[in-house]
């Protein structure tokens, strides 16, 4: 692995490139540094995700997700290595399995609103979106293994779940989108 900062103001990205894991300067405007800021913006969100109430076991779900970022992160800037296991992306499935379970069915699409927590989680589904893109355009031009796009997707999904089970934490619902189908079927 790369060399750890000592310092953060080292003054070597001033020409537009930044240092990978292994050592090598790429631009900053890489395929590969759009996917790292992806994910480390991702996390950040989860970060402030985590200000918020919620119950322990969803909580303890985030924080693991913080360390496999960490480790998808890692494995980003360094061509070729591994370090986000497929295990992280088995235990996404079982935890979507778990709180699907505690859901109602959807009849309709919801907002990404609701309570504050609720409407964080969305943002990182969104975010998570946006870093599975990233992914997906480097793994177009570079060869990446499966498990960071697998993660990301799975990861999306799971934000989505958690942004239904965090609205009804406390007796909340699901904000639903008004569509003219529903307008329907309550005045019928």
């Amino acid at each position: 692995m790369g060399n750890r900062l000592t310092q953060i103001a080292t003054r070597t990205g001033d020409n537009g490139t930044t240092g990978l894991g292994d050592n090598k300067r790429v631009s900053k405007n890489s395929l590969r540094v759009h996917a790292m800021g992806d994910v480390d913006e991702l996390n950040s969100n989860i970060g402030v995700l985590l200000c918020e109430e919620m119950p322990a076991d969803v909580r303890a779900v985030l924080v693991e997700i913080q360390h496999q970022l960490f480790n998808l992160g890692g494995e980003l800037s360094i061509p070729g290595y591994e370090l986000l296991k497929p295990e992280a992306v088995l235990a996404l499935d079982e935890a979507l399995a778990k709180y699907n379970e505690q859901l109602p069915r959807l009849q309709e699409f919801i907002l990404p609103a609701g309570s504050r927590a609720a409407a964080l989680s969305h943002v990182c589904r969104t975010v998570a979106r946006r870093a599975e893109r990233a992914v997906v355009a480097l793994g177009n031009e570079e060869a990446i293994k499966d498990a960071p796009r697998q993660y990301l997707n799975r990861l999306s999904d799971l934000m989505f779940v958690l942004a239904r089970v965090l609205n009804r934490m406390n007796g909340g619902d699901d904000v639903y989108w008004k569509s003219e189908r529903l307008a329907q079927a309550a005045a019928d």
